[in-house]
């Protein structure tokens, strides 16, 4: 038998997690009393088990949230000829939203409950282009530090093959939820 390809094992995986959230309440947001008394983990695990809607933009730009654990988030992402510049390649502000997803999400994998955070700075920096030939590619992304009023993350943007083709940092500035008790 025949040993499936890391290309066939990733569209697997978004296979999966896509059903689950078709069969979950879709695209939105969540309400504070979905959220409620939940740390960041819970909200992402929710997300990605479909109990939590998830944010629209991952339809429109075609990226899922696929991997999900304490200070990491994975998202994989199909370019196509609805993301591409004018010079036949993706357009970077795939890249960038595709990272910058996978970045936020690390850092809001670390937030206990009450505690929220929004980016202060993103730096993306693309180092090979991306065109629809390539399947699929994945947005890891990776908390550094994460404290009580600061958060930084790092995150690849890479295809099946290991080729790296962005990678970006982020800044996050850490807050308390108005009207809510951070633990």
């Amino acid at each position: 038998m025949t040993r499936p390809s890391e290309l066939e094992t990733w569209i697997e995986e978004e296979r999966v997690v896509r059903a689950r959230l078709d069969a979950g309440v879709g695209p939105g947001v969540a309400s504070r009393e979905q959220t409620a008394g939940k740390t960041g983990l819970d909200v992402m695990q929710g997300l990605l088990s479909g109990e939590l809607p998830y944010a629209s933009i991952a339809k429109t730009l075609n990226f899922v949230l696929v991997e999900v654990s304490e200070g990491q988030a994975i998202f994989q992402g199909t370019p196509g000829l609805d993301h591409m510049n004018p010079l036949g390649t993706v357009h970077g502000g795939w890249f960038a939203t595709l990272l910058d997803s996978a970045l936020g999400c690390a850092v809001h994998t670390m937030m206990p409950p009450g505690r929220s955070y929004t980016t202060a700075e993103l730096s993306v920096k693309l180092v090979k282009a991306l065109t629809p030939k390539v399947q699929r590619v994945r947005a890891i992304g990776q908390v550094v530090h994460c404290g009580r009023q600061l958060a930084t993350a790092e995150a690849r943007l890479v295809g099946p093959d290991g080729t790296l083709y962005a990678h970006a940092s982020t800044a996050c500035l850490v807050f308390e939820m108005p009207g809510k008790t951070a633990a």
